[in-house]
């Protein structure tokens, strides 16, 4: 699907006009952002994508009981350092938010070389790099800084000091809804938990900011899009808590992350199988991109929680790299330098050919089912020249279609079948229906 540099409603030359949204741009300023399980890094976060869509932001009180969980404590930070005897402040978390060990309780004092290293992480193999470490749910503190410095540190004892406040307080989620023809749904989840992360977290953002943007210019949805931008885990669990009595609505559903490095595109497939994982293999296969499909395992990001007993959602992970195999995984490596907007934009166009790809498959029956339709005197030839000039229909395609439309296979089915992109099939069940020799089979 080519995207112009204006967005326009797909299908209606007067429809309304949406500047893309600058991925990279928007990635670079929430990068510094002190992110983490709660906290005001969060509001910011959700604040400046306020600046690009109007998200609702929700406030679940500490204690909340979501299923076996309770809403943790809420935590903040304004400072924290590490100074040689003579002063010289050689770490500082206002250079790098990966210092500091997340959800680190205020500490202030002097500490013998022996006690700090009871609470400093590194990472022998990467000398150079900041590894990213939290502490949610067992009171601790600690710092990350990278090894290279740790071994050159010699003196005896160091002042150390981290400014936190971990107090009853709230747990902060995104949430933005495109209505749709129906009340049935389909779910965009991200993670905003990750601090100065940019593919482990950001792309992710950044990627479902674009989506909503680009399909709030569209003329019409079968299924509403819901994006959710919520703290890992204990996020989606607590949405899943509060909104048990609506979760029959999604039949779609995708938690995205890891968008926007070059590597292959990964899809881990839904708990129990689902449609959205035939669509996004089927649109992988036609993409031209390296890709793999992926089982389902109850390890991973917050398809776990959407695919859990009890809830068992349709919900299908894509990522591009896969989380703890590439090397700047959870370390201070994945930065805005290893996120490219070539393949931001890749996953973008990706995602848009499966979202429209879910939003068009429908199941059709002939409304004359005996024997092949005579396609001249319907003027379908004619119809289908001006497709085939356009990228559309072929005349085989318009025949997989009135072969196939017996009101038990779906459009996808079909284009499977036929070995073509879904878009072919769908363009020749349009002429169809402008024929009126299909008529749609509502399930």
């Amino acid at each position: 699907m080519m995207l112009d540099r204006v967005f326009k409603a797909e299908g209606n030359e007067g429809g309304s006009l949406v500047q893309p949204l600058d991925m990279m741009t928007l990635l670079r300023t929430l990068f510094p952002l002190p992110r983490s399980l709660t906290g005001d890094g969060v509001r910011a976060t959700l604040q400046a994508l306020r600046q690009h869509i109007s998200v609702e932001i929700h406030e679940v009180a500490t204690g909340t009981e979501v299923f076996d969980w309770e809403v943790p404590r809420e935590w903040n930070i304004r400072a924290a350092t590490i100074k040689a005897k003579d002063g010289r402040v050689l770490v500082d978390f206002a250079d790098n938010n990966l210092h500091v060990v997340g959800y680190s309780v205020p500490v202030r004092g002097t500490f013998s070389l022996m006690e700090l290293a009871a609470h400093v992480h590194t990472l022998p193999d990467q000398p150079d790099a900041i590894p990213y470490r939290t502490s949610y749910y067992a009171p601790n503190w600690g710092f990350c800084l990278p090894h290279s410095l740790w071994t050159a540190m010699q003196d005896e004892a160091y002042e150390v000091e981290i400014d936190s406040a971990l107090v009853d307080g709230s747990l902060t989620y995104g949430e933005f809804f495109i209505p749709g023809d129906t009340e049935q749904e389909i779910l965009i989840s991200v993670h905003v938990c990750h601090p100065s992360l940019a593919n482990d977290n950001l792309s992710g953002i950044v990627v479902a900011t674009a989506l909503a943007r680009y399909f709030l210019a569209q003329p019409a949805r079968r299924f509403g899009l819901r994006l959710l931008f919520l703290p890992a885990t204990i996020g989606a669990i607590t949405w899943l808590a509060t909104n048990e009595a609506r979760l029959d609505r999604i039949v779609h559903g995708l938690v995205l992350t890891c968008a926007g490095d070059d590597g292959p595109f990964h899809y881990k497939k839904t708990v129990n199988g689902a449609v959205v994982d035939l669509a996004a293999e089927h649109v992988l296969r036609h993409s031209g991109h390296a890709y793999q499909m992926l089982e389902f395992s109850p390890y991973g990001y917050d398809e776990r929680q959407y695919g859990s007993p009890g809830i068992a959602l349709p919900v299908g992970c894509l990522m591009r790299a896969i989380h703890g195999t590439f090397p700047e995984y959870h370390t201070s490596l994945d930065n805005c330098d290893f996120v490219t907007p070539q393949a931001l934009d890749q996953s973008f166009r990706l995602l848009v050919d499966l979202l429209v790809t879910l939003q068009r498959n429908a199941i059709y029956c002939r409304v004359d089912g005996r024997g092949e339709p005579q396609l001249g005197r319907r003027g379908l030839y004619r119809a289908i020249a001006g497709q085939k000039e356009a990228g559309g229909a072929s005349q085989m395609d318009l025949l997989w279609v009135l072969n196939q439309c017996d009101g038990s296979r779906s459009l996808l089915d079909i284009a499977e079948r036929a070995g073509v992109p879904f878009s072919r099939i769908r363009a020749a069940a349009d002429l169809c229906l402008d024929a009126e020799l299909i008529r749609e089979v509502r399930q």
